[in-house]
């Protein structure tokens, strides 16, 4: 489905990403973990066409997707909830859920109540918020609010970038089981994690990021077993 060769990406003259290789395959729940820096966010914007390579190739469902703009990339069936959540705090959570039906396009076979009813039943708390501003939201709600706006898309592929940065212990379960809701319904996720603990224990695949190169790509299980993979994982955790 997602699949990116030798990605070289260069910000301000210097190397971000260096020969980075990823494939997400369908209904797949896949990790890109890394520490602070390591390149996870820029893979991620060059995959929406924020970035452009230097170097190497991004293709969903074998169309390449260099020179096509954000909302093109997300027209074919791509939904993205970045890592600071950019939620609209002027419209309510009603609104910021609907928003992308107005843009969406005719790719969905589902309507826009059903795209919207889905978003409601993966996250029930956003219900109970629904004429609730977005700046009034909590940065756990604001993370529930992106990935819901990112699933009205109704997208074949889902990007979410540190989807538990800075949350409480009490909201992580939460966004972890709308997530795997997410994956059990077909879709992949891809998402991005600076810290191994949060990595959810159904993730099919890791892939490990270092100073913008992929040093390990496996199960959970096999990246345990590697002493070098395990000795950067017990980093992103402070260890």
């Amino acid at each position: 489905m997602l699949e990116i060769r030798a990605l070289d990406v260069d910000i301000d003259g210097s190397r971000i990403l260096s020969r980075v290789d990823i494939d997400v395959t369908q209904g797949e729940f896949v990790c890109l973990i890394g520490r602070n820096g390591a390149g996870k966010s820029t893979t991620f914007r060059t995959i929406m066409g924020q970035r452009k390579p230097v170097g190497g190739c991004v293709a969903f469902k074998g169309q390449e997707l260099a020179g096509l703009s954000t909302f093109q990339i997300a027209r074919l069936g791509i939904g993205f909830s970045p890592e600071e959540s950019e939620v609209f705090a002027d419209l309510t959570v009603a609104e910021n859920i609907e928003m992308p039906t107005w843009v969406a396009g005719n790719r969905s076979t589902r309507s826009a109540a059903e795209r919207i009813g889905m978003a409601y039943q993966m996250f029930p708390k956003l219900e109970g918020y629904r004429s609730r501003g977005g700046g009034q939201l909590s940065g756990g709600e604001r993370k529930m609010l992106s990935i819901a706006r990112a699933l009205v898309l109704d997208p074949e592929l889902l990007l979410l970038d540190e989807p538990f940065e800075g949350l409480s212990p009490v909201v992580i379960p939460q966004i972890s089981e709308g997530l795997a809701a997410i994956r059990k319904g077909g879709r992949a996720i891809l998402i991005a994690e600076s810290q191994f603990h949060h990595v959810p224990d159904f993730t099919d695949r890791l892939y490990v990021i270092e100073r913008g190169e992929i040093v390990f790509q496996g199960t959970v299980a096999q990246a345990e077993r590697d002493a070098a993979t395990m000795q950067i994982l017990r980093g992103t955790d402070g260890a």
